[in-house]
């Protein structure tokens, strides 16, 4: 009973928050890419005209450090230009402290006397080096503030209890780690080597997890797709890689630039293909995470935008049941996406780690 009104609440909820969003943005154009990609803003509601947005910190490297709310961007002076093939570009004028700045498509720019000039569809002006707290990364410092407390509530619960049965957070925390433990670490590395690698592994995992339901769905306030983010899984797959390089015994190598049973006429063709092989693999752990997070977030965008695009909230009706069935869907390929990097990474090490048995 109690899941079945969670679940009407949800419906209710999600259906009178895309009516609203679809009032505010009638008369304005629609863009569902906005809401999956990186900015300098939190958006929260409403349209480009009149929005409710948490306003991040822009912080530029250029002839010293400036730091200013990008408030100064976004409420300042809106320039269109007409760039190659007719279309119409828009940027906006930094004020205040942002002056002598422009941000287009989330890029800040240096003006070259007021202006900015275009080479092509692209702006050709200089850009100061920017390590401003935009939505993503903002949603990365929660996401591994959510990480610490749900860990070091749980360590901290068994270091006053002792081996006792678990209560509150860590009852649902103890069988995710167990389970990361025995059916993905061990199966895949053998061995008591395992256990040098348990906590990379289940940090990957976790951290995958909660920002996987973190940003689940994008369109309502407070979501962030941050392993919809190619960087932060470039980032998660360059350390599975850096984990199997610094393991990789000889045998690994071996297998590398020595694969037994090959001639010796064919190793000059086999050892580029293994050698390439060595990147290939976490280079399909990055697509994978990305490509299957974005692709959910499209899809529940789209379903929406059917009511802006037919312009009445009697799609709603239609839209709003199957955003919410693919949003439901979503939490499975949360857990799913977190289940495979961990036990792909967990085969990667244990392949570099596994000793010669002939």
């Amino acid at each position: 009973m109690l899941a079945q009104r969670k679940v009407i609440l949800m419906f209710f909820w999600l259906f009178i928050s895309v009516f609203s969003t679809a009032r505010a943005n009638d008369s304005e154009k629609l863009d569902i890419m906005h809401h999956i990609q990186d900015a300098h803003e939190w958006h929260l509601w409403g349209g480009h005209s009149n929005p409710t947005s948490i306003y991040l910190p822009v912080i530029l490297i250029d002839n010293g450090i400036k730091i200013f709310s990008s408030e100064n961007f976004y409420h300042g002076i809106e320039r269109k230009v007409v760039v190659e093939g007719g279309r119409e570009e828009v940027y906006w004028e930094g004020v205040g402290p942002a002056s002598g700045y422009a941000m287009m498509h989330e890029k800040i720019y240096k003006l070259n006397e007021g202006k900015l000039t275009f080479h092509g569809k692209h702006a050709s002006n200089e850009m100061p080096l920017d390590f401003s707290i935009t939505k993503n990364v903002l949603s990365l410092f929660i996401g591994a503030v959510l990480l610490l407390i749900i860990m070091l509530s749980t360590a901290s619960y068994y270091r006053k209890n002792g081996a006792v049965a678990p209560r509150g957070i860590a009852k649902f925390i103890e069988p995710l780690i167990v389970f990361v433990r025995d059916e993905i670490i061990k199966p895949n590395i053998h061995g008591p080597k395992h256990t040098r690698y348990i906590n990379f592994l289940t940090t990957v995992f976790f951290f995958i997890l909660i920002n996987n339901l973190l940003g689940m769905v994008p369109v309502f306030p407070g979501g962030a797709n941050l392993t919809g983010n190619i960087s932060v899984t470039l980032f998660l797959a360059v350390c599975t890689l850096i984990v199997t390089l610094l393991s990789a015994n000889k045998n690994y190598w071996k297998h590398i630039f020595a694969t037994p049973g090959v001639p010796l006429a064919l190793l000059p063709i086999m050892i580029p293909i293994e050698i390439v092989g060595i990147f290939t693999k976490p280079f399909a752990l990055m697509i994978r995470l990305f490509a299957n997070m974005t692709a959910g977030h499209i899809i529940v965008l789209s379903l929406i935008s059917i009511i802006f695009i037919n312009k009445t909230e009697a799609w709603g009706l239609l839209s709003v049941p199957m955003a919410l069935f693919i949003s439901v869907l979503e939490i499975l390929v949360a857990f799913l996406q977190a289940y495979l990097f961990a036990s792909l990474s967990a085969l990667f090490i244990g392949a570099a780690v596994e000793e010669d048995h002939h």
